[in-house]
């Protein structure tokens, strides 16, 4: 289904849309893009992208450097002040803190966005050329341990829903990218209360995760530990780091009755 075809609520407003999804559309692999790039990546006529580029220049967020767009410094305001309002550094970072104390390596939380895992919140002392949980990046979430806790929240139905919409692409040669094969390692997360991967989104990365529940018992988040895979397997991760992940987990589910703000955005 192509974005015309969504039936949008009254008040939409598109121009405002096509901005965001411009901005959205600079990444690690397209940093800076000429005019075309950018109206093809984002699906819009030229002139639109055009328009929407000649905004965020004037805004502050865009830069252009020749014939080439890229994003500016102001753009981070914007994940800051998400961070600051929500207390992120309140009342999920100090645990994430503690526990890479414990065991070192990096520990994250993350959150559902359509196919992608969000990281709200991370902490890490690894410094590999791999792909990063910083705050603010978004991946598959069928090839990442948190992602495969939230889709254990969904019932049967929802979790169909979702496989059926899902278009996997293998990021490794060990990614896991057959639905049915997925739907059976999603159930058996869902029995067994955590999920643990291996070189599943980059090579190097094993990680186990347990979700973060609200105060009626739905999974609204995920907490994830993780490591490089030549130094640990996901029988230690069980062994040494599932019971704290989980102390923390109902630490911060705690927390949330607490902070109405970030209990909102996490999808309560």
């Amino acid at each position: 289904m192509s974005d015309d075809d969504i039936e949008r609520p009254a008040g939409f407003v598109e121009a405002l849309a096509k901005g965001i999804a411009v901005l959205e559309a600079f990444d690690a692999r397209h940093s800076e893009m000429t005019l075309s790039e950018v109206a093809r990546k984002v699906n819009v006529s030229p002139a639109a992208a055009r328009r929407s580029l000649i905004t965020l220049i004037e805004l502050g967020y865009v830069g252009q450097r020749a014939k080439r767009f890229h994003l500016k410094p102001k753009v981070m305001a914007l994940g800051s002040s998400f961070y600051f309002a929500t207390r992120v550094d309140e009342i999920i970072l100090p645990d994430l803190r503690r526990l890479v104390e414990q065991f070192g390596d990096a520990a994250s939380v993350g959150t559902l966005n359509e196919h992608n895992v969000i990281y709200v919140a991370h902490y890490s002392q690894q410094r590999a050329r791999r792909a990063s949980a910083v705050v603010g990046a978004s991946y598959p979430a069928f090839a990442t341990s948190i992602g495969r806790v939230l889709l254990a929240g969904f019932d049967d139905a929802a979790l169909d829903a979702w496989l059926d919409d899902l278009e996997p692409v293998p990021l490794t040669s060990r990614t896991l990218a057959d639905k049915m094969a997925l739907r059976d390692e999603v159930l058996r997360v869902r029995e067994q209360g955590y999920a643990t991967t291996v070189d599943q989104l980059d090579y190097g990365i094993t990680a186990i995760a347990v979700p973060i529940v609200n105060d009626q018992g739905r999974t609204v988040a995920a907490l994830n530990s993780s490591g490089y895979s030549g130094m640990l397997t996901p029988e230690d991760l069980v062994r040494d780091r599932l019971a704290e992940l989980r102390a923390v987990a109902s630490s911060i589910s705690a927390q949330l009755t607490r902070f109405p703000t970030l209990r909102a955005v996490l999808g309560d």
